[in-house]
């Protein structure tokens, strides 16, 4: 391979790298540049035939137009809801299961937490969990670390599906959600790292692990079973229906005397919002009424999408989870609120939040259209794709592979965005491995998961709502060994299921 050609194809990812990592500069610039640097060498050294780049640029915007009306719509009914106070009255119905803290932190961190990586992803979950964790009596910087390490497994399906609906667009992926939600069943172990950190400053901290460690495992084992189940309808259900059939069957679980701790552990805080009691179904119903929306839209129109004319080659899904946000959350504001300038304000912030995300997955999504078309040119060139993928032309690939994906979601804070700036990569060079790819970009996307619990931009954004400062490393050293541990299972499984 000629090296000088090799590093000149990698040099837009290693540009990235370095701003984001070593200058600190932000994601957005970060992408930016790398865009930059791409169409540079596009047309000075590749030479690519013109009508390919803008038909590639095309492409790339598309996917991000998709990933867009995902993030207004999530955005915006989350507003909404807390606008509402919708989720601090659901924070007080999970409490209400158990007094004892180590319940509470399973049910706040993995269930709750997973549903609103199911609906919102994006880094809502660590942001709302964290200040929860801190109302039932865990000190910040714990806080910080379980929400982490519970956003991780339903990160697979976060955001109704996006990490692999967008950051795999273009890939037939009808197969995809089955075998990653299998795959990701790794996750049971997820629950006892967020035990084992709750109970981190008690005396007896071991005993104090072992005796709720039997509701660690079933919380971890039904979350992951009924994400499984789920998988088989579609993309944007395993994290939503997982996450409420989890919290429904370990609430009766508990009111029937399973699994409880023998002996109860509370610490003394104040609760975690002082709100007037409603009724179930007034708390739950708006989730009730947008998972209903999800399920007939994906029925009705789930499999309809249209060509994008002028020899672009792409397809617009007619079935966006954006909408059905935007329409539950108006319906639901409509219904319940007096005041119904909520829509309008949570619309506008909704808006003014989802630019930057928009134009770093605009520019990282056309940074690997244009590489990918590249082969095209008047150069006589291999493209990008194929010589950046020469290093992952090995036989451990499927072994790498998680690890690809970690350490995408570890620089970009994105699942999403680091199956979109990798899946290619892995995919070429599969194919010339004589790997099946399905089977490869699965174990990045749960590498990619497992990664979000070493997300630097997550990690920021926590510490900044509940004011913690500085703390960066420590959290980074005590989410890196559950993170490792995730990880190196779904390496295991690779090496197995790859043969």
């Amino acid at each position: 391979m000629n090296i000088l050609l090799f590093a000149l194809a990698i040099l837009p990812i290693a540009a990235f790298i370095f701003l984001l990592f070593f200058r600190k500069t932000s994601l957005l610039k970060a992408s930016l540049s790398a865009l930059f640097i791409t169409v540079l060498l596009t047309f000075l050294v590749w030479r690519v035939i013109p009508l390919v780049f803008f038909s590639s640029v095309a492409k790339g915007t598309f996917v991000a137009l998709d990933i867009a009306l995902i993030i207004i719509g999530a955005i915006f009914f989350l507003g909404v809801l807390k606008d509402m106070k919708t989720v601090e009255k659901v924070a007080r119905y999970l409490k209400s299961f158990s007094k004892d803290y180590r319940i509470q932190a399973v049910m706040l961190a993995w269930f709750f937490g997973a549903f609103l990586e199911g609906t919102a992803g994006f880094g809502t979950a660590t942001a709302i969990v964290a200040p929860l964790l801190i109302g039932i009596g865990i000190s910040p910087l714990r806080a910080v670390i379980i929400a982490l390490i519970g956003n991780s497994a339903p990160v697979v399906f976060g955001a109704v599906g996006a990490p692999i609906r967008v950051g795999f667009a273009g890939f037939d992926i009808s197969s995809m959600p089955v075998m990653a939600a299998t795959v990701n069943l790794v996750g049971v172990i997820v629950p006892a790292f967020i035990m084992w950190f709750a109970v981190s400053e008690e005396k007896d901290r071991l005993k104090a692990f072992k005796e709720a460690l039997p509701f660690a495992f079933f919380s971890g084992i039904t979350f992951c079973t009924f994400s499984l189940i789920a998988s088989f309808i579609g993309v944007e259900f395993p994290s939503v229906i997982g996450s409420i059939a989890g919290m429904i069957a370990s609430g009766v679980a508990l009111k029937a005397g399973f699994f409880i701790p023998k002996k109860e552990r509370i610490i003394e805080k104040k609760e975690i919002v002082s709100l007037p009691r409603v009724s179930f179904i007034k708390t739950f119903f708006p989730y009730i009424v947008l998972i209903f929306i999800l399920v007939v839209g994906k029925i009705l129109i789930g499999d309809i999408s249209v060509l994008v004319p002028f020899g672009i080659d792409y397809r617009i899904n007619l079935f966006n989870p954006g909408l059905v946000f935007l329409m539950t959350g108006t319906l639901i504001a409509l219904f319940f609120h007096e005041r119904k300038k909520v829509i309008f304000a949570s619309l506008s912030n909704a808006i003014k939040r989802s630019i930057e995300p928009f134009i770093v997955i605009a520019s990282i999504s056309i940074l690997v259209k244009v590489m990918t078309g590249s082969g095209m040119n008047g150069s006589g060139l291999p493209s990008f794709m194929e010589l950046i993928s020469k290093p992952f032309e090995t036989a451990l690939l499927p072994i790498i592979a998680p690890f690809v994906g970690a350490f995408g979601t570890f620089l970009t804070g994105s699942a999403t965005v680091s199956n979109i700036m990798f899946g290619e990569f892995l995919y070429t060079a599969s194919g010339v491995m004589g790997f099946d790819w399905l089977k490869i970009l699965v174990l990045a996307l749960v590498g990619a998961a497992a990664g979000n619990m070493i997300a630097l931009v997550d990690i920021l954004a926590t510490e900044t709502v509940i004011g913690l400062k500085h703390k960066e490393r420590d959290v980074v050293l005590a989410v890196l060994v559950p993170c490792i541990a995730y990880v190196s299972l779904v390496a295991i499984i690779g090496l197995i299921i790859s043969r």
